[in-house]
């Protein structure tokens, strides 16, 4: 049941909008409690937001929640400047809530989502298992941002988003494609000219150019000295690192290279590892090589172009100071085609 239930949903068989609209407002009811869980960047933020206003009036209480902690300069200036509330997923009393939604994501892309029964799953990721027993699943993995989606329920309940919840859109869908010139959907340009004239894009701009501390450029000196390149792909692993964001950041870097076909940066974080894939996603998928390396020791997902998984040392046969660069190199190397 819960199978064909997922198919309808992901099958794209609503006859309109409206249709899928009326599916994600039938699942509520106005006593329920609504817990909403992302993984917190630009996308989920921005889709979190939008379903609060969405449900507004429908049922008693909202409330965001993630897991992840937010060092990220751009997601802090994003919370702050537009005034995101939101509460950590651990400080979060999950029974109390009658219904959950996770956005942006799917129940397996991390341990802790695992252990909560979700009654909505709305994602634009790849599938990674088979059904998911929501009541309402809307996965669609080939829209490039999961804001694309949020703006068309918006659209099908006519409701002209704020200035600020049009900026999240905006700056998520802008974050996600990055700037159109990662896989999207004409879908993802029509939201995104929507919220052009909505949106406060200079307040945008701050958010783009809010990116690194200074403290992290040592990261970027450790990943260049560490840095090994072989048959088109440059590998470096950077060590312990105060944050994953550095990663990243430095992950985005290297992927500049020309005639790099694949990117690979793995550092240390609390008793994590930690290991970025960028690639072209021209006949490869960054997704896909993750998951085949690292879903069974760890949480592993992504797009065919980025990539990431996060898995406990514990579950790995090295310490903090036994990985290097080769190590990572001999990691991936073995699951290559």
């Amino acid at each position: 049941m819960a199978k064909k239930r997922q198919k309808n949903c992901q099958g794209g068989v609503w006859k309109s909008a409206r249709e899928r609209l009326h599916g994600f407002w039938n699942a509520f009811e106005k006593e329920d409690r609504v817990l909403v869980c992302i993984n917190a960047d630009p996308d989920a933020l921005a889709c979190a937001v939008a379903i609060k206003r969405l449900l507004r009036y429908r049922v008693k209480r909202i409330v965001i929640a993630h897991p992840n902690e937010i060092r990220r300069l751009n997601n802090v200036a994003m919370v702050e400047r537009l005034k995101i509330p939101l509460e950590r997923l651990g400080n979060v009393k999950v029974h109390e809530y009658t219904k959950k939604i996770i956005v942006d994501s799917q129940p397996t892309h991390l341990p802790v989502f695992e252990k909560i029964e979700f009654d909505a799953i709305i994602d634009h990721h790849p599938i990674v298992n088979g059904g998911y027993s929501a009541s309402f699943v809307d996965i669609r993995p080939g829209y490039g941002s999961c804001s694309t989606m949020l703006v068309e329920y918006l659209r099908a309940a006519n409701m002209k988003p704020s200035v600020a919840l049009a900026t999240a859109l905006f700056y998520a869908i802008k974050v996600d494609t990055q700037d159109f010139s990662r896989r999207a959907l004409l879908a993802d340009g029509i939201s995104f000219r929507y919220l052009f004239d909505i949106a406060n894009r200079n307040l945008v701009k701050k958010f783009e150019l809010a990116d690194m501390r200074r403290s992290e450029l040592k990261y970027f000196n450790v990943a260049l000295n560490n840095l090994i390149y072989s048959k088109g792909r440059l590998y470096a692993h950077v060590g312990k690192v105060r944050s994953p964001d550095i990663l990243v950041n430095i992950a985005d870097f290297l992927n500049h290279v020309d005639k790099i076909d694949w990117v690979f940066v793995s550092g240390i974080h609390g008793e994590k590892l930690v290991v970025i894939f960028r690639c072209d996603g021209y006949r490869k998928s960054a997704g896909k090589l993750a998951i085949r390396i690292f879903a069974e020791v760890g949480s592993a997902g992504g797009h065919k172009e980025a990539a990431r998984a996060e898995v406990p040392l514990k579950n790995l046969s090295f310490g903090v100071k036994d990985f290097s660069t080769n190590a990572l190199k001999r990691l991936t190397t073995r699951y290559m085609k």
